[in-house]
């Protein structure tokens, strides 16, 4: 997973925990489209100025951005400065609010793709590890329905294994059995 610091402790005390704050799922959300054609290093090491620049993800806050949001977003060095990838997040927090609104939760929705409990999968190496599987395919395809953007069969894999909806740890790994 990398080996600088802030990768190891995000490693060692975050990646595939089971996550089931709405707003935390949220902030990954924004954070594995936010990384796509980059690396997760370099979203890492920006995640605390998104965290500021995003309200602390709150969805309900970041739904009333406008355009001079955008404007001002675009010139926040903290962040990735991207047009599609800010006005992903402030549309998919929009959409995360209709979510909530008809099922309770985005939790509650997120979750029954892996039918509410973490896939645990046994793979001895990183190499093994696939880019998507049936349960991402079918995440992107119903959060695209629902207009969310930044959300394909990769990014959404990402997501779930950063949430804990599967557990990626290689089964050498110490963390493996702890998540």
């Amino acid at each position: 997973m990398g080996n600088s610091p802030l990768m190891v402790e995000y490693h060692d005390k975050e990646w595939g925990v089971p996550v089931h704050d709405d707003r935390t799922l949220f902030e990954f959300l924004v954070l594995e489209g936010a990384q796509a054609g980059l690396s997760w290093q370099t979203v890492l090491n920006k995640r605390e100025n998104y965290r500021k620049a995003f309200q602390a993800f709150e969805p309900a806050n970041i739904a009333h951005y406008k355009n001079k949001d955008v404007q001002r977003l675009l010139r926040d060095p903290g962040i990735i400065r991207n047009r599609l990838k800010i006005q992903a997040t402030i549309n998919n927090s929009r959409q995360i609010l209709e979510i909530q609104r008809e099922l309770g939760s985005f939790d509650k929705y997120i979750w029954r793709f892996v039918g509410d409990k973490p896939i645990k999968h046994a793979f001895k190496s990183l190499s093994e590890i696939p880019a998507t599987t049936n349960e991402s395919d079918a995440m992107s395809k119903d959060l695209r329905k629902r207009s969310l953007r930044f959300v394909g069969p990769t990014i959404c894999y990402a997501f779930m294994q950063a949430v804990g909806m599967v557990n990626d740890h290689a089964t050498n790994c110490f963390r493996y059995d702890a998540v």
